[in-house]
């Protein structure tokens, strides 16, 4: 079971996904509205992923390990955190879904990571444990963390913040990429949804 399946206990609805939680700035413009989401929170950001050009179906790229007993999942190694990549099979633009080493709570206030770390490569093409390698994706970030409340005087003058490696960084970005949750799902061809990534970041 999934961290979003904790979630899933009512089947509520909304209109669409457009709750007023924003998502991560790297992800702007590669998303789309989900209509009629079944029990979106309201500190959920959820979208599918879409590109510019209409693509909505994709292949996965990573650096990292499949879960000892969930294979469906992608999990970082003892080396370095995850790294999971969109491809669009047509044009093969590349669309970075999750970088461990930089995005979430953890990445930004508690670890640091060294350059070699940082660099690198999601070399490896996923594939769900019944050989399915293309889906429609779906994200979901949960950002439960009171960053103005927490962090209100650590911003400058500014408007930034400095991260533990020692970035300083718009305090509005900081916000909307240090979530504490991740989920991805793909949606086979066959209608399956799979689970391929859920990171608890903080």
């Amino acid at each position: 079971m999934g961290l979003i399946d904790l979630f899933k206990k009512s089947k509520k609805r909304s209109a669409t996904t457009d709750n007023g939680v924003l998502g991560p700035t790297y992800l702007d413009g590669f998303t789309e509205q989900i209509s009629e989401p079944e029990d979106l929170q309201k500190h959920e950001w959820r979208r599918k992923l879409r590109t510019a050009s209409g693509q909505t179906k994709f292949r996965i790229r990573y650096f990292g390990q499949l879960h000892t007993h969930h294979r469906n999942l992608i999990v970082g190694t003892e080396e370095a955190p995850s790294l999971v990549v969109a491809v669009d099979p047509a044009s093969a633009q590349e669309i970075i879904l999750f970088d461990g080493c930089k995005h979430g709570y953890n990445a930004m206030f508690c670890e640091q990571y060294s350059a070699e770390q940082k660099s690198r490569v999601a070399g490896t093409f996923y594939k769900d444990p019944n050989g399915n390698d293309t889906f429609e994706i779906t994200l979901s970030t949960y950002n439960g963390i009171d960053y103005d409340d927490e962090f209100a005087d650590k911003v400058d003058a500014d408007g930034y913040i400095t991260l533990i490696d020692g970035t300083r960084m718009d305090f509005g970005t900081v916000k909307r990429n240090g979530f504490d949750t991740l989920q991805i799902s793909g949606l086979t061809e066959a209608g399956k949804v799979i689970e391929i990534v859920s990171e608890e970041l903080a």
